[in-house]
């Protein structure tokens, strides 16, 4: 290597320590409250962009010097933890027992925005639910209207004879389960926001009892507007819109991660002080894999999608905002054997996220 070519192996080089200390940070983020500091907890939802970077660091030196590959290398080992959760390989081909539970939560998006539901044209979020064979549904954006009745849900789900659903913010959202087990109880958890919360349930599961909270915990509050923000600064980047739109959205999703916070610490409150052994949490998060809510919930609980699922799993699929947002979180007590973000439907601007588990 010549003195030209030793100068930029160096620059390459110092450019690659920068994303990898980008990514450390980012992977480490979820330790930090967003109460205390919001900006600096929301790095990491730039995770996939700085591992992305880095793995193209990586191919790289191995093709040209490939003893600077230990710079990459030595920063995913550091990460893996982080990268497990992201992106986990578990393997395809696993069957659940026939003893199994299939879970499934959806955030319907009013159902398809209250989409009429008749035998000509069946509302699509309806037909799918009827179509999944879930034992237990837990149902985010739970809102009806007037061509889209309550009993219009009620009546498609029939199959499931215990059912509960809880109105937020006078309506305007709601939380819903539907069960083939007996609910037991169902309790508010204490939250400040309006539209959005969490509700636990006690399902008797054969001899069993079953905690259950399903979350819609606080959205990030993205306009048209903002996404209009967003798409500019993807299809037209430059300096001064790349700032100017950045320093907008993230203002806005660090006061959201600072709400959920709150939430997360009632929420894992409750799941360390429940007297029952077997816990599911799940729902609409907000939040990715790399987040403090994230992080607060599997101290204690374990991710099925990082246990059972392949790939990303991207749930929120819309605005080419793509991002794991929808969870499924047990407890040590329960085996997950098959976990899936079910893109076979677009009915919503979520995919349904469900699981098969049992009791050990």
């Amino acid at each position: 290597m010549g003195s030209i070519g030793k100068i930029l192996g160096y620059v390459l080089l110092f450019f690659n320590a920068v994303i990898a200390v980008l990514m450390l940070v980012s992977a480490y983020s979820p330790h930090i409250n967003p109460q205390s500091h919001p900006f600096w907890a929301c790095a990491g939802l730039f995770f996939p962009v700085w591992l992305l970077l880095n793995l193209l660091f990586l191919c790289f030196w191995l093709v040209v010097y490939i003893r600077y590959a230990f710079l990459p290398v030595l920063a995913m080992i550091l990460c893996w933890g982080t990268i497990r959760d992201y992106c986990p390989i578990n393997g395809w081909g696993r069957e659940a027992p026939e003893n199994s539970i299939k879970l499934l939560t959806y955030n319907t998006r009013a159902f398809a925005l209250k989409a009429p539901h008749t035998k000509e044209k069946p509302n699509e979020v309806l037909e799918y639910l009827q179509k999944s064979d879930a034992d237990i549904i837990c149902l985010q954006e739970y809102i009806w209207g007037s061509k889209l009745k309550r009993k219009d849900i009620d009546y498609a789900l029939r199959s499931y004879p215990y059912k509960h659903y809880l109105p937020l913010g006078k309506g305007l959202n709601g939380l819903a389960c539907y069960s083939r087990y007996p609910i037991l109880s169902a309790k508010q958890l204490k939250s400040t926001a309006r539209l959005h919360g969490s509700v636990a349930y006690r399902l008797k599961v054969d001899n069993d009892t079953l905690l259950l909270i399903n979350n819609h915990l606080e959205s990030n509050k993205i306009l048209m507007s903002d996404v209009e923000i967003y798409q500019d600064m993807v299809d037209d980047p430059d300096g001064e819109k790349i700032y100017g739109g950045m320093q907008k959205l993230m203002g806005k999703m660090a006061k959201a991660t600072r709400i959920r916070a709150e939430q997360v610490d009632v929420l894992a409150e409750a799941v360390e002080n429940a007297p029952e052994k077997h816990i599911v949490v799940c729902g609409d998060f907000n939040d990715t894999p790399v987040s403090y809510a994230h992080h607060m919930l599997t101290r204690t609980l374990k991710d099925a999608f990082a246990e059972a699922g392949n790939g990303l799993g991207i749930s929120f699929n819309q605005h080419r905002m793509y991002f794991r947002i929808d969870h499924i979180l047990l407890s040590r007590g329960l085996n997950v054997h098959e976990c899936v973000v079910d893109d076979t439907t677009d009915a919503s601007d979520h995919y349904p996220v469900w699981c098969s588990i049992s009791i050990k």
